[in-house]
């Protein structure tokens, strides 16, 4: 991830409000934290078993309701670059704040009658859930460097378990509050409370700053590093990671209606998906503890696009049959794929400067990229009237995730000279 803490100095007053606040509130920061990421993934995936119902609502095709999930993606790509120049100016925990009121307000904006509403409160809650990707692990590593890893551990699990709920509760909370308005606005409550955590801290830590005194200020680097656009070893990170968070973000679209159509029960369906959410985080544990203690990470990264393959052929082959191991199998490569790309970010890189800019670049690039994977395939499925062509497609982004994997796992740094 981007690091927005990467080489800023916080103001005096800043950083002594800082301290006092570890010190004397360290639960109501741990609080913080863990409602943070709840909040990460529920908007998104609580939308994917109600994709149907919100495009009959509004009359939309196939590619069209795609959209939802489509315009989250391109502002997550897009709002990541902002979030280290908003935290300079007004400091982490206020922007994180402010990212949790603004998601509030983005998914209650989702319901609004007019469809440009939805558009709207979706690329609301893309800016909101980029802003809180890119500040929360730099928060972590500067209030817990000593527990780093097991915090970064807490945040990730309490990331896929938002996720988790949202996509399991959503059928029930459409039945039971009478519409996919209901279900969708529901969450807003989960983000109203995280930000009234987070008001407190982000009064405490701007209190004595002047009026226009920023929270930060930037520490010039020594020297700007490798060009990471001339670098083949950069770009193959890079598209690893877009070409993996594509595949995820279809999943997050159409697993469920892939389900429907063929002939699986809509709560059935939103279970099994919430199950393929949940078991990511046994990939996302295990692949990086392997991935570190190995030179090269290419077999890795065949395994985990042979996974996600495995469960793309069951989908083709047999959708309702072995929902639960295809859902299984792609979670667990997907998870697995999402922790190798974060650690070949660190493993490719010379230095933490050049890391910090690979994690940009790979971020704002992979976002991007995967924000094509449902808007594509949800527009060859309406062109084809089936999932057989778009499956397809992603046996061949499958195919590609090994291959970039096979590069981008090999032993070498940026800017060592081996043409990396």
């Amino acid at each position: 991830m981007i690091d927005a803490e990467e080489e800023l100095v916080a103001a005096p007053p800043v950083a002594a409000a800082r301290r006092r606040l570890r010190a004397g509130h360290p639960a109501l920061l741990l609080a913080g934290i863990v409602l943070a990421a709840l909040n990460m993934r529920a908007a998104l995936a609580g939308v994917s078993p109600l994709l149907g119902e919100i495009g009959a609502h509004f009359h939309l095709a196939a590619a069209a309701s795609s959209l939802v999930t489509t315009i989250p993606l391109i502002f997550m790509g897009l709002g990541s670059i902002a979030a280290p120049k908003l935290a300079a100016r007004w400091g982490t925990e206020a922007v994180l704040c402010g990212a949790l009121v603004a998601l509030c307000g983005g998914i209650v904006l989702r319901i609004a009658p007019p469809v440009v509403a939805l558009f709207a409160g979706c690329a609301v809650v893309g800016t909101s859930i980029a802003l809180l990707n890119v500040l929360m692990p730099g928060l972590i590593k500067r209030d817990f460097p000593d527990r780093a890893a097991g915090m970064t551990a807490l945040y990730s699990t309490a990331m896929i378990l938002g996720a988790t709920v949202s996509a399991a509760t959503a059928v029930p909370l459409e039945n039971a509050l009478g519409g996919w308005q209901g279900s969708l606005v529901s969450w807003s409550l989960l983000a109203a409370v995280a930000a009234v955590v987070w008001v407190p801290q982000a009064l405490l830590t701007r209190r004595g700053t002047g009026h226009g005194t920023p929270a930060a200020t930037a520490v010039p680097a020594a020297q700007d590093g490798p060009k990471l656009s001339r670098s083949p070893l950069a770009w193959q990170v890079t598209l690893f990671m877009g070409s993996q968070s594509l595949i995820a973000y279809v999943s997050i679209a159409w697993m469920p209606t892939i389900f429907t159509d063929h002939g699986m029960d809509k709560a059935a369906a939103g279970l099994v998906f919430a199950f393929s959410t949940l078991v990511q985080m046994a990939g996302s544990f295990v692949v990086p503890m392997l991935a570190g203690r190995m030179r090269r990470q290419r077999l890795l990264g065949v395994t985990v696009a042979a996974l996600m393959a495995c469960g793309v052929t069951g989908l083709l082959l047999a959708p309702v049959a072995g929902a639960w191991l295809w859902a299984a199998l792609l979670g667990t490569g997907q998870g697995g794929a999402l922790g190798l790309a974060l650690t070949m970010m660190v493993l490719r890189s010379g230095d933490a400067h050049t890391a910090a800019r690979l994690s940009g670049m790979s971020q704002t690039g992979g976002y991007l990229l995967a924000a094509a994977g449902p808007l594509v395939l949800g527009a060859v499925h309406q062109v084809t009237g089936g999932w057989t062509v778009p499956l397809l497609l992603l046996l061949a982004v499958c195919a590609g995730i090994a291959l970039l994997g096979m590069g981008a796992g090999r032993d070498r740094r940026i800017g060592d000279g081996r043409r990396a």
